[in-house]
């Protein structure tokens, strides 16, 4: 069992800090829930992903809300950014967001953006206990329900919560061990833009209203079950005494629709209050064991026993926390504490993206309980959306991506339009920020408003589909079209200059404008470079105008004056600087281009050390992975280390500071990495394991080509391989071990440290080494 368990409340003096550092997650890609175990009254902190200010109609918008184009047209502005840089080299980032940025927002502020809006708490009020003892509040990650548990008044207390996908409700289920001892009053507060009145009728609580800044129409119900004793509503409040046990149901929506320009579709009313009927119609019983079963084929497809040691062996000795603190000996409790770490990263993006979710997971996943949150909840494409699903495929979450895959597709209609108005090119774009309503213009923020080339790291998620599944009906028919589109704004935009360059281009959040930075060169290359792959594996010409672009492109690759991989295309590199940003590493990870042990793999390791292991909680994710493909698992492991020490929280929420779930879905992503890679054409198993991990297993994860993949080794030596394959055809796996000899049930040819059989979709292998 994979659980996170605490002996105390989530208190603290501040409520936030208690949201942030404490309470523990629960959600279902739609509604997501923060749960607090507190004693006297209960909070739980709750979300519905739609529930966004801004977007057409919205007050803040004067004018009418822009989706983030120039308020009028600029003639001239973006060749006048380019002459200058043509003419100096470089434009510094205020003066590009004087020209190029929103002036609508030039005091930091755009109109209609819009922000995530949390939708309340759900308060249930105990009375104060008596000589509480044994308490104890946890999370169980296998089954996602959270629970708290304790003994008071010779009475043994239990509470659980969770949130099904398949019921769409958040349930809480309150118990005690002897008859008649349930008393709670359940009343919701709702957040502050919301703030309708609470209507209570035959234990039904309803929430209904619409927001004032933009109209959107969203909808609460709580009905309250009891099983023996009383019920009575109590003005805006339902109270139940001396029951047996008390089930609490929570569904929520809202009119919102990913649907350019109007983004409304139907009142959420008759959906809410079916889905609240249907999961009341229930027992208790059958909802807990759908929603486990609905989670666990997700949860369980990955096992991960590292370092030897089960985190099951050790994980229960201390509460969390305290594991949390004394991290850092090397023994059996912190190899637990690495693959609980590893386990939450899945746990959350199950949570937080479904095939269902109308949003795909945003900077804080699910959760908010602000109504001004960090950075507005939104989604940042320089990395940050992009890292939330890095784990998804490797560690068998397919199912978790759609939500991503509709919102980059709901993105061309309005990113069209901004690419015709801001660039005069065909396609579609969007840049670092963007929202649920098409926002695919720019901010107004110097360092961080301008990245056009969000639209191909974005087309990369949705090649990769492609890739781990081999589902040729989905790349003609959904992912080509998406990359040809992409690279038709490139095509349009691109400019010659010592080479097809992007120009104006900036490294995220660092250093000047100029043209042709690496990390705009190495996006755009894998874009083209994927484009012509999709088109080879559907045997359908890509088309001249694309192949010659990408035989004149500047790949953004250069060694620099002290062995770096430069970050810009002059050698303008700092050695001393520690910027938390390793953008023009991209060709390493998440791109294919660089590989260790060349000329610019050593480069890349050389800027890897002068930047420094130190930074938020998603650049350390970031650096992890990258060590782990330049094949170095000790110093991968040393950021997960430090991840574990620095950058997460008592809850294991990764922080900044604050909280932003990236981090903890990259470091998942990252010790997936470290176990398994196959993006250069071969299986490597194995390719960058520790030396603090000598023993251990994994079965499960997921290679491109569709096959899934297990191993066990031992003093640091792969000992078995196992393989299910997803598609017909030839499976090459790599490890050193190889060299010494491989046994399998069919035909395996081994060259050097690679060994190669051909495989039938569906059936399993075995591959013994020795």
């Amino acid at each position: 069992m994979l659980t996170l368990w605490y002996d105390r409340p989530a208190d603290e003096s501040d409520e936030h800090d208690a949201w942030e550092r404490l309470a523990l997650p629960i959600g279902n890609g739609r509604l997501g829930a923060m749960v607090f175990g507190r004693l006297g009254t209960e909070r739980v902190a709750l979300n519905e992903s739609t529930v966004w200010t801004g977007g057409p109609g919205s007050k803040d918008a004067e004018h009418g809300y822009g989706f983030g184009d120039w308020p009028s047209p600029r003639p001239g502005a973006l060749d006048e950014v380019r002459r200058r840089i043509a003419e100096d080299g470089r434009v510094e980032p205020c003066e590009a967001a004087r020209l190029l940025g929103n002036l609508a927002g030039m005091d930091g502020h755009i109109p209609g953006f819009g922000a995530y809006q949390p939708f309340g708490d759900l308060l249930l009020d105990f009375g104060t206990p008596d000589g509480v003892s044994d308490y104890r509040r946890e999370l169980d990650l296998s089954t996602a329900i959270a629970s708290v548990l304790y003994s008071a008044g010779g009475v043994r207390f239990t509470r659980e919560h969770f949130a099904s996908n398949p019921a769409q409700v958040v349930v809480i289920r309150l118990t005690a061990d002897r008859p008649g001892q349930v008393s709670v009053t359940v009343r919701p507060a709702a957040a502050a833009p919301l703030c309708p009145p609470v209507r209570a009728r035959e234990g039904r609580l309803t929430l209904r209203g619409a927001l004032e800044d933009n109209g959107l129409r969203f909808e609460g119900q709580v009905r309250v079950l009891a099983e023996g004793g009383s019920r009575t509503d109590e003005g805006g409040a339902v109270a139940v005494r001396g029951a047996d046990a008390v089930t609490v149901v929570f569904s929520a929506g809202t009119d919102y629709a990913d649907a350019h320009p109007g983004y409304r579709g139907d009142d959420p009313h008759v959906t809410v209050t079916s889905r609240v009927d249907h999961a009341c119609a229930r027992s208790y019983a059958e909802l807990r064991a759908e929603h486990v079963a609905d989670h666990r084929d997700l949860f369980d497809r990955v096992q991960l026993n590292i370092g030897g040691y089960f985190a099951t062996a050790t994980q229960d000795a201390v509460p969390t926390d305290q594991a949390l603190a004394a991290y850092g000996d090397g023994g059996p409790r912190d190899r637990a504490l690495e693959t609980l770490l590893f386990a939450y990263g899945r746990y959350l993006l199950i949570a937080s993206s479904r095939s269902d979710s109308p949003l795909p997971a945003n900077l804080q996943g699910l959760w908010n309980d602000s109504t001004t949150p960090p950075w507005d909840g939104d989604w940042h494409t320089n990395i940050n959306v992009q890292m939330n699903y890095w784990p998804a495929e490797v560690t068998g979450l397919s199912e978790c991506v759609p939500p991503l895959l509709r919102f980059v597709d709901g993105l061309r209609a309005p990113g069209g339009i901004t690419a015709r108005t801001m660039f005069g090119a065909s396609g579609w774009v969007v840049h670092q920020n963007t929202n649920p309503f098409g926002f695919t213009g720019v901010h107004d923020w110097p360092t961080s408003f301008w990245f056009p080339e969000a639209n191909a790291w974005l087309a990369q998620h949705v090649y990769e589909r492609y890739l781990f599944s081999g589902d040729l009906r989905y790349l003609r028919d959904h992912a080509y079209p998406l990359l040809r589109e992409t690279a038709g704004f490139w095509l349009d935009h691109l400019t010659e200059e010592r080479g097809l360059v992007v120009s104006p281009s900036h490294s995220p959040e660092h250093g000047p404008f100029s043209a042709g930075a690496a990390m705009s060169q190495q996006i755009v290359w894998d874009l083209l470079a994927n484009t012509v792959e999709a088109a080879d594996y559907l045997g359908v010409d890509p088309g001249y105008h694309v192949l010659k672009a990408l035989g004149e492109l500047d790949e953004g690759l250069r060694v620099g004056s002290f062995g770096q991989l430069q970050e810009w295309r002059e050698d303008w590199d700092d050695p001393d600087d520690t910027h938390r940003h390793v953008s023009h590493l991209f060709a390493l990870h998440p791109g294919r281009r660089i590989r260790p042990c060349t000329e610019y793999g050593d480069a890349a390791r050389v800027t890897l050390d002068h930047r420094g292991d130190d930074g938020p909680g998603w650049s350390r994710a970031w650096k992890m992975n990258l060590w782990a493909r330049l094949l170095d698992g000790d110093r991968a492991h040393h950021l997960l280390r430090e991840q574990l020490r620095h950058g997460v929280l008592p809850n294991l929420r990764s922080t900044h500071p604050p909280f932003q779930i990236d981090g903890n879905l990259g470091t998942t992503a990252g010790i997936a990495e470290m176990l398994l890679q196959s993006h250069a054409g071969v299986i490597d198993v194995l390719p960058a394991l520790p030396s603090a991990w000598p023993y251990g297993s994994f079965d499960g994860l997921r290679a491109r080509g569709g096959h899934t993949v297990g191993a066990t080794w031992q003093e640091g030596e792969v000992v078995e391989v196992r393989v299910v394959s997803g598609t017909d055809g030839e499976v090459r796996l790599r490890n050193p071990a190889f060299l010494s000899g491989c046994r399998t049930h069919v035909p395996c040819a081994v060259e050097d440290d690679t060994a190669a059989f051909q495989a039938t979709t569906g059936n399993a292998y075995r591959i013994t080494v020795g």
